[in-house]
């Protein structure tokens, strides 16, 4: 069985339940199955701390999961057209994996919601890609052969899955957000499959 790890960091929902869907794509394909994990907040105070396992939600993300896993999701909210600062403070704190190439030749993919249609989510993604491809890993993003990615009114772009959510974080993920979330996955797992034969 091929392993997903779907790392998320998400504040107002959004990017959880895209990290939902991809995990929905991710176990549509056969000998493939998606492990959902998050990351703490980053707090202001140096002294504070966050419980091992979070009161609720998903399970915070440790370095097996990266070393156990066949492939990767990786998806933020954006924030001035860059990820959020705890998944970078996560992904700072991978460099024991980087020094062995764990993540070497693992296919990895990443998502972002954004509160405007140029808020920065493509800028987002690219820069995602940064540690990730420092990692070895290999990229994988959206072909124009999935339909929704030419339609959309709202999120999806070629290099990952995107949501338009609005200012003030309230619109639903569109029926085309939802179809590329889902595409995105599988087209992850179906990719880390074929790495591993």
């Amino acid at each position: 069985m091929s392993e997903i790890l779907v790392l998320y960091y998400s504040q107002g929902g959004a990017v959880r339940e895209m990290a939902q869907l991809i995990a929905r794509g991710i176990e549509s394909v056969d000998g493939t199955k998606a492990r959902i994990r998050t990351v703490p907040k980053v707090s202001a105070n140096c002294e504070a701390t966050e419980p091992d396992i979070p009161a609720k939600g998903d399970l915070y993300v440790e370095l097996k999961d990266l070393e156990e896993c066949d492939g990767i999701a990786l998806g933020s909210p954006t924030r001035f057209g860059n990820m959020a600062a705890p998944l970078k403070y996560f992904l700072d704190g991978t460099t024991s994996l980087w020094l062995k190439g764990t993540l070497i030749n693992k296919p990895a993919a990443v998502f972002t919601s954004t509160g405007s249609m140029h808020g920065g989510n493509e800028t987002t993604l690219l820069t995602m890609m940064l540690p990730l491809m420092h990692h070895g890993m290999l990229m994988v993003g959206l072909p124009y052969s999935e339909p929704a990615l030419s339609m959309t009114q709202t999120g999806g772009t070629p290099y990952g899955a995107s949501h338009i959510g609005g200012t003030a974080d309230d619109k639903p993920i569109s029926d085309d957000e939802r179809k590329l979330c889902i595409a995105l996955g599988k087209r992850l797992a179906e990719t880390a499959l074929k790495l591993n034969r």
